[in-house]
């Protein structure tokens, strides 16, 4: 087993006012070659954005896109004419594939919305762009994971699915808790990101918004040190 800590704060940064990015990977204005990708993980964005206030209509293509609000709201519209709010405790997918038009705006004129914004390169090439999105009760199955975003070719019962073999799961655990987890799919990386909270993984402290890359496990296990919702995303090292 081979573990990569990224830490919060050696994240990439941009400060738009309406908008306050960090970036786990290279994004935007922030390049470091070092940290492109992580397997088929390109994207990790967690954003502050400003009431009212959010991303215009602007294209993508041949991207599977997972959106999951950490606070309010998100009003989503689309070229496929979806139009709707993703709010927190849901969490939203959108296969790009052949190309589509969309924009996300803090749903909310007063309150700030904080969203995980995360792009998974798909496993197949210019398909039907599709939507859809689910909330899931993380609360009532506290101190185990719940799978919210499942492979096309293999989707977990409950969650919703992306055109690549990724598998999204979430949980909100107690302090002092220890728990595994097993790779689905002999071979794929593990991208565990503690959203809030503190974890230990083997000899190495996670705090919040702090992130590991792990490589070549079968299975990891973690202990939480205070109470925690961890995201952890287990994905392909390599186009298939």
């Amino acid at each position: 087993m081979t573990i990569q800590v990224r830490k919060s704060h050696e994240r990439g940064t941009a400060d738009h006012g309406w908008l306050k990015a960090n970036f786990s990977f290279s994004f935007a204005n922030y390049f470091n070659p070092e940290n492109v990708q992580f397997g088929m993980l390109r994207v990790l964005n967690d954003d502050t954005i400003a009431p009212g206030m959010g991303f215009g209509t602007h294209p993508h293509d041949n991207m599977e896109i997972i959106t999951i609000p950490l606070a309010g709201g998100l009003g989503h519209r689309d070229s496929m004419g979806n139009e709707k709010v993703v709010s927190f405790g849901e969490v939203q997918v959108m296969s790009a594939g052949t190309g589509i038009y969309h924009s996300e705006m803090n749903a909310s004129a007063t309150e700030v919305a904080k969203t995980l914004q995360i792009w998974v390169f798909p496993n197949q090439q210019n398909v039907s762009p599709r939507y859809d999105q689910k909330a899931f009760d993380l609360e009532s199955s506290r101190n185990s994971w719940v799978t919210v975003v499942s492979p096309n070719t293999q989707p977990a019962e409950g969650s919703i699915w992306i055109y690549q073999d990724c598998f999204f799961s979430m949980g909100v655990f107690d302090a002092n808790e220890s728990f595994s987890y097993t790779t689905k799919i002999a071979g794929n990386g593990l991208f565990l990101f503690v959203i809030e909270g503190e974890v230990r993984l083997q000899d190495q402290h996670l705090g919040k918004r702090d992130a590991a890359e792990i490589t070549l496990a079968s299975a990891i296990e973690i202990t939480t040190t205070a109470a925690a919702t961890l995201l952890l995303i287990e994905v392909p090292m390599h186009h298939n």
